[in-house]
């Protein structure tokens, strides 16, 4: 070839590479607007430049990718914990104001918390897992009946547990309003409180957007009805799994027993059902009353099927049925101490 076609063709080569370049180069224009062709899989964004303090929320992407980061934009106003612009993704990109790890844009203002609700994916039930409330309690015998969590009363740090098992299976979520699913004879006003008031008005949906009940009439029923079908007779986890086998390769365990101290209108079964309010795991604090996440034989109902063994922390996997006074942990009989969580916003 003469040296002037090779001159030539190396020419065209640098030509088309830097109009390829251009073309994948306008993703981000610093101003807040990013823009994924549609034939592009998103990756994971790298860390906003500006602000991280805020949530660092997950966007849904394309087919097996879930960015998480911010997009470096300009350099930023301080601490944009808010919402700082917004990614208007291809196909399969969800768009995201709520300022994902302080802010996609540098430019952004400020927002009040750096999650936009309206932006998060509907998730708004789920079954403790016993390898969140091992986690969050630091043993493997769980809370027991005292759920404070560090908090004044039981019904506020159940709550504060849900919150911080939601916020961990799907960052951003710990933004809505939890609820433990729990009745008591003396709530933080002095009187009782009954689980089916605390929880809204519905629906509900589990981690993965199937129905777990469309309102709270439907929920007063022995299983909810109207749940999707794969979730109706074994309630899912914090991570959208029928919590029977919360490990699907490990099998079926015995872990049906939640903790919710009411009756089957999901009304405070009684004094002695709720260990002190869900504040003592003393043995002469009551046998708290629980429901069944999955139902066998003859205890099916979800909300109230029976008396546990007692209020002690305590964990029975292998179960065999019913509960057992002479052994009064929580989870006597099939269970760990674990409870229903609820959003208000879902």
């Amino acid at each position: 070839m003469k040296w002037s076609g090779w001159v030539s063709t190396v020419c065209a080569l640098c030509v088309a590479l830097a109009c390829s370049s251009d073309d994948g180069g306008d993703a981000s224009d610093g101003s807040g607007n990013v823009t994924l062709p549609p034939d592009m899989t998103p990756g994971p964004g790298s860390e906003g430049t500006a602000g991280s303090t805020g949530v660092d929320t997950t966007m849904a992407g394309g087919p097996g990718a879930s960015p998480s980061g911010g997009n470096d934009g300009t350099a930023g106003s301080a601490g944009g914990a808010g919402s700082a612009g917004e990614a208007d993704g291809g196909p399969g990109v969800a768009q995201q104001d709520a300022g994902v790890d302080g802010g996609m844009d540098g430019d952004g203002a400020e927002g009040d918390a750096g999650t936009n609700l309206a932006e998060l994916e509907p998730f708004s039930f789920f079954v403790t897992s016993y390898e969140a409330m091992q986690r969050l309690s630091g043993t493997p015998d769980g809370f027991g009946g005292d759920l404070r969590y560090g908090e004044a009363d039981g019904l506020t740090g159940a709550d504060k547990i849900c919150t911080e098992i939601a916020e961990f299976s799907m960052p951003g979520s710990g933004a809505k309003i939890w609820r433990a699913f729990l009745s008591v004879p003396n709530g933080p006003g002095g009187g009782p409180v009954h689980a089916i008031d605390r929880i809204g008005d519905g629906p509900w949906v589990d981690r993965l957007g199937r129905m777990v009940a469309a309102d709270r009439q439907a929920l007063l029923n022995t299983r909810p009805e109207g749940a999707h079908p794969m979730i109706i007779n074994d309630l899912p986890n914090e991570y959208g799994v029928p919590n029977h086998a919360p490990d699907p390769q490990a099998g079926e365990v015995d872990n049906h027993h939640m903790l919710t101290g009411s009756n089957e209108d999901g009304e405070l079964y009684g004094p002695t059902a709720t260990c002190e309010s869900w504040t003592s795991t003393a043995q002469s604090s009551g046998r708290p009353r629980i429901g069944f996440s999955w139902p066998a034989g003859n205890r099916q109902h979800w909300i109230s099927g029976q008396d546990e063994g007692g209020c002690g922390a305590g964990v029975d996997l292998d179960g065999g049925g019913g509960s057992d006074p002479s052994n009064p942990i929580v989870g006597s009989g099939g269970g760990y101490g674990g409870i229903y969580c609820f959003a208000l916003n879902p």
